[in-house]
């Protein structure tokens, strides 16, 4: 295996550590390698706080090796003053010799400037090792700065035979198809996203929490459509325990699709003001479906259980490519497709 892609993989390691803590900002691991040996290493842990190439380089004993020494980052070392220093500077002044970088940062402030800063004070740098990995790991930070709207992530449960609930009457409760092991996945996936959306029926008829109650981390941005004030009082959503967005614009049922891509359109501007980089659809069908029609998402995890229904409200319609299957149990897999 090729030396640098081995430390690179490391760097990925490291940065997945802090996954769900660092937004808005990527996630990125370091590591400093002296005569083949690891001699320092470190990674962003949250927004605000030191990032990697800092961590990394603190972390070594002996200041002298790093004239050196080599840095692997997985992700272009920033130049710019934000709310630390830049971490061009502190490599420059370490006298490091060598930079290995995953992929270029998207932000403006920073795509290619980092590289350029340290090449001009003769450091030789390396980009690309990992790139698409380095890439996908920071797939939510990329899309926000390059698309200017949220990563979509759309998640539903169905049976085998294509439905995710019976017709049922509003006091009826919803057909359950997840085990506490699918729930704890669910709620992994809340806490690293930064929002929910639900539309305004699932929260009449179902009253959910939004929260992260099965898994440990922060609750998301609970959102949710409320035009005509249909929302009663008592809601879980307006309980006060969790930011809550409650958008008085309807965004599904459209008089037509123009129209529905400017509700849509609405919803991204309120959450890019708020620095929102990943967004949750979690239903109902109308709702999830008016994302898929405008193709107005990039993930879809799709959790399939082997019991089936018979009739009632058939899934959302999606084409997509199948890049994974989580098989959680003998009755029940998740599969991951990819907008592509």
């Amino acid at each position: 295996m090729n030396i640098d892609v081995l430390y690179m993989q490391r760097c990925l390691q490291l940065a997945g550590m802090a996954e769900g803590h660092t937004s808005p900002n990527p996630m990125v691991g370091a590591v400093v390698v002296c005569d083949g040996h690891i001699i320092g290493e470190g990674y962003h842990r949250r927004c605000g706080e030191a990032h990697a190439e800092v961590n990394a380089i603190a972390s070594v004993h002996d200041k002298s090796l790093l004239s050196r020494s080599t840095i692997y980052v997985s992700l272009e070392p920033c130049s710019h003053y934000g709310k630390t220093p830049p971490c061009c500077d502190l490599i420059i002044a370490s006298k490091i010799p060598r930079v290995v970088v995953g992929c270029l940062d998207p932000f403006p402030e920073v795509s290619g400037r980092g590289v350029k800063r340290l090449r001009e004070n003769g450091i030789d740098v390396t980009t690309g090792i990992l790139e698409q990995e380095c890439l996908w790991l920071n797939r939510k930070f990329i899309t926000f700065h390059s698309l200017h709207r949220p990563y979509i992530t759309l998640k539903w449960a169905q049976s085998s035979d294509g439905y995710i609930d019976r017709i049922r009457e509003s006091h009826e409760k919803a057909t359950l198809f997840s085990t506490p092991t699918t729930q704890a996945w669910s709620h992994r996936l809340r806490a690293t996203n930064d929002a929910i959306i639900v539309g305004t029926n699932t929260v009449i008829t179902d009253n959910p929490s939004l929260t992260t109650r099965y898994w440990c981390g922060k609750n998301p941005l609970r959102i949710t459509i409320d035009r005509n004030n249909r929302i009663p009082a008592c809601a879980s959503l307006l309980d006060g325990s969790t930011p809550t967005l409650i958008i008085k614009e309807e965004i599904h049922n459209p008089t037509s699709k123009s129209d529905h891509t400017s509700c849509i359109n609405t919803l991204f501007k309120h959450l890019v003001e708020k620095n929102i980089h990943s967004l949750i659809v979690e239903g109902g069908r109308e709702l999830l479906q008016s994302f898929i029609d405008n193709n107005l998402w990039d993930e879809a995890r799709i959790e399939i259980t082997s019991s089936t229904l018979g009739n009632g409200i058939v899934a959302p319609h999606i084409n997509g490519q199948l890049t994974k299957t989580l098989n959680h149990d003998d009755r029940h897999n998740t599969h991951i497709l990819l907008n592509r």
